[in-house]
């Protein structure tokens, strides 16, 4: 339901064309936010981990390194969920899925060095990746392109089911 009636409040729900939209954008280009990470272990039961991402315009790709349980379970079950949120104002959210392509490279990810010196700064960030770009470090470049999008922003997109009662009372704050 949606209290618009913008290009991208009438897409639905799990079109790819939601990429596109400003709240998709803003989430995605961030490098300062976590995106969650859900997928499902050996075992069949679910996890869900914090992990650093980036966009690339195409695919998030998700750097890690090699031999994680994380990888080691994608490599079976390669069907992931991906939410990218935040809660300051209006909460908006992206959530994405699909399935993960996995490559395992010697040495650092140019994407993980791209990450840490976003979130550390460029100096910072430098002095990490040289610390850890040892011979025999291993990692492993974990990639989805999405192929179901979803985007909430609690202002022309809301969950399908939210109820009428507060639909009315949003359009009357928009008012």
């Amino acid at each position: 339901m949606n209290l618009s009636d913008t290009p991208a409040a009438r897409l639905p729900q799990g079109d790819v064309r939601l990429l596109d939209t400003p709240t998709a954008q803003r989430l995605l280009n961030d490098l300062t936010l976590m995106a969650r990470l859900a997928y499902t272990v050996k075992d069949g039961t679910p996890r869900l981990i914090p992990v650093n991402f980036l966009w690339n315009g195409e695919e998030v790709v998700i750097p890690a390194f090699a031999d994680t349980y994380k990888v080691r379970a994608l490599r079976t079950r390669p069907d992931v969920a991906i939410t990218i949120d935040i809660a300051d104002g209006p909460p908006q959210a992206l959530m994405l899925r699909g399935k993960v392509t996995l490559a395992e490279v010697e040495g650092v990810l140019p994407e993980y060095a791209a990450v840490q010196r976003a979130g550390l700064g460029q100096e910072a960030g430098d002095a990490y990746v040289a610390a850890i770009d040892k011979p025999g470090l291993r990692m492993v470049r974990i990639a989805l392109r999405p192929t179901w999008v979803g985007v909430l922003d609690f202002q022309e997109r809301f969950p399908e089911l939210t109820p009428e009662p507060v639909l009315a009372a949003q359009r009357t704050m928009m008012e």
